[in-house]
C-alpha cells in the first residue's frame, strides 16, 4: 500500500495506491493521527486505486472516521468501487461510511458544509 497526501484549500486529499490489509493498515490510522496533530480538519480518503480491503482495513476506516466523527471534523471516503465495494456492502457499513462517488463531488460536498 502507498499513501499519498495532496491539498486541496483547506481539504487534505489522501490517495491510497493498493491493498489495505493486516500487514499496512496501521500505516493509514497512523497517517491521519499524524495529521491530527497538524489540526487538520477535513478529509477525502480516496480508494479509486485500492483492489482490496481484509478485515483490518475495514476497521482502520471505522477508527479514522469514528475518531474524526468524535471530534466534529468532517471527511468522506471516494472512488469505492469493485471488492472493496462489496466487503462494505458485506459488512453492512455502507450507510455508516460518508461516501461519495468521486475526489471533485467530495470536495463540492466538503465546500457546502
Amino acid at each position: 500500500m502507498e499513501l499519498k497526501i495532496r491539498k486541496h484549500a483547506e481539504t487534505y486529499i489522501v490517495d491510497i495506491n493498493g491493498e489495505i490489509d493486516l500487514y499496512n493498515s496501521y500505516k493509514l490510522k497512523e497517517l491521519v493521527m499524524k495529521m491530527l496533530e497538524k489540526k487538520v480538519e477535513q478529509f477525502i480518503v480516496n480508494l479509486d486505486d485500492v483492489g482490496s480491503i481484509d478485515s483490518s482495513g475495514i476497521g482502520a476506516l471505522i477508527y479514522i472516521c469514528s475518531t474524526l466523527k468524535k471530534m466534529g471534523l468532517k471527511i468522506l471516503i471516494c472512488n469505492v468501487h469493485g471488492s472493496v465495494r462489496k466487503v462494505i456492502e458485506m459488512t453492512k457499513l455502507i450507510g455508516y461510511f460518508p461516501i461519495s462517488g468521486s475526489v471533485d463531488e467530495s470536495l463540492q460536498m466538503l465546500a457546502k458544509g
